[in-house]
């Protein structure tokens, strides 16, 4: 452990070394409205690697908030505590804070868990940068926009199917990466002659995808992390799919229903069984507030079910939690009901793994992904179920997934 600390401390000296460096003597941030306006940062997740984000900092000097910028989206993600030359992020959804100095007119410090517990990650930033990756003189060798079949090799040498999707414009790149249990949201970047690089951040952990278009229609790259490189390989094709997330998780044999009671943050136990869902359609999520697919799918459905319920539609989101301790649980899904606006019941069943939903919630075979999503129809029956999630990032996949489900809730209540 003294290695960890000492090696995370060496991290950051170097890395607001090579920063300070050339920004030392200029004006100083001052409390509050210094730190209003656009930011980049730079997270160093291991020596050598750094992964650039961009945030925003609004609001008046005494209430201000942080946003972080990938691509089209620009996701209100915490509050902001000032506290003399600190500066603390809470971001809430993941547990996380961004612990921050003010040091000339940049912010140095550290993304951390709030409860101290894993490996702090190194970041500096600086206000007034709009880039994101280091602008290039280099133009692309053609326009790689469009969807390819992709595949992430694993380190037991097995393949995960994939499709990616870029759009570039110029020298900006953006896109995402489709798999089943989910997309990799916004990412955006560069491209450079057939070179390019992806991050995104929005107060989980940093994403860098980077590797090289061929003229051909192929690509190679890896996925950096701070424990190391994951490889994919790909080929451009416009009609680049997933299996049908229909058909990937369904009732064991003998099943026509889900039988659960699980607790509420009240403590009052919720069951299909209840009086409020009887002849209704219902939609079941298997979901996390640590999930950001999740997430994404919390923002569609949260306003959908606030419009439609009067049509005979309820809902549940039946969570798996990092912790289950009623104190964390009530922290957790108070926190997720307020930021997504939610007015369906949600309750606990477990912590995040398979085995914890096979435990759960016997009747389901081969669960893949959180989220997962369960339509029930009006006599108490699993009707469908959705693996994984493809959320707004991904374009025309997203469409058909909005398309799909409101044919299938149509469906169900026409019967």
């Amino acid at each position: 452990m003294k290695y960890l600390v000492y090696t995370v401390t060496l991290m950051v000296t170097l890395v607001v070394g090579s920063f300070f460096n050339g920004y030392a003597g200029r004006h100083p941030l001052k409390a509050g409205s210094d730190l209003i306006g656009p930011w980049r940062g730079v997270f160093t997740i291991r020596p050598g690697v750094e992964v650039p984000f961009n945030f925003e900092i609004s609001g008046n000097p005494a209430d201000l908030s942080i946003s972080f910028v990938n691509g089209a989206e620009h996701l209100k993600a915490g509050r902001i505590l000032e506290r003399a030359d600190s500066v603390f992020v809470q971001l809430d959804l993941f547990d996380n804070e961004l612990a921050l100095k003010k040091q000339g007119d940049l912010l140095v410090g550290v993304l951390r868990k709030q409860d101290g517990s894993g490996l702090p990650t190194p970041i500096v930033a600086q206000k007034g940068q709009l880039y994101r990756f280091k602008v290039s003189n280099v133009p692309p060798a053609k326009d790689f926009s469009g969807t390819y079949d992709i595949s992430f090799k694993s380190a037991d040498g097995e393949d995960t199917k994939s499709v990616g999707v870029f759009t570039q414009k110029g020298n900006h790149l953006t896109g995402t990466f489709l798999r089943v249990t989910g997309d990799s949201r916004y990412l955006e970047g560069s491209v450079s002659g057939q070179e390019f690089q992806l991050s995104g951040f929005i107060g989980s952990s940093p994403s860098l995808f980077k590797g090289t278009f061929g003229k051909d229609g192929s690509v190679n790259g890896e996925v950096v992390s701070a424990r190391g490189n994951q490889p994919f390989s790909g080929v451009f094709n416009k009609n680049a799919a997933l299996p049908d997330a229909y058909h990937l998780t369904f009732l064991k044999e003998g099943y026509k229903t889900l039988d659960f009671s699980f607790p509420n943050v009240d403590g009052k136990q919720i069951s299909l069984t209840d009086k409020k869902f009887k002849g209704k359609v219902v939609v079941l999520m298997i979901t996390g507030t640590w999930c950001p697919n999740c997430m994404d799918e919390a923002t569609f459905f949260s306003p959908w079910f606030n419009k439609n319920r009067g049509r005979g539609v309820e809902a549940i989101a039946i969570h798996y939690e990092r912790k289950t301790d009623p104190d964390y649980v009530r922290k957790a899904l108070n926190n997720y009901r307020k930021k997504f606006d939610i007015t369906y019941d949600q309750v606990i069943a477990g912590t995040p793994s398979p085995e914890e939903v096979a435990k759960s919630l016997p009747a389901l075979k081969n669960f893949l992904s959180f989220p997962t999503a369960i339509f029930i129809d009006k006599k108490g029956n699993v009707a469908k179920i959705h693996t994984g999630y493809s959320g707004p990032a991904t374009g025309k996949y997203y469409d058909e997934f909005v398309k799909e489900f409101n044919e299938e809730i149509d469906t169900l209540l026409a019967q």
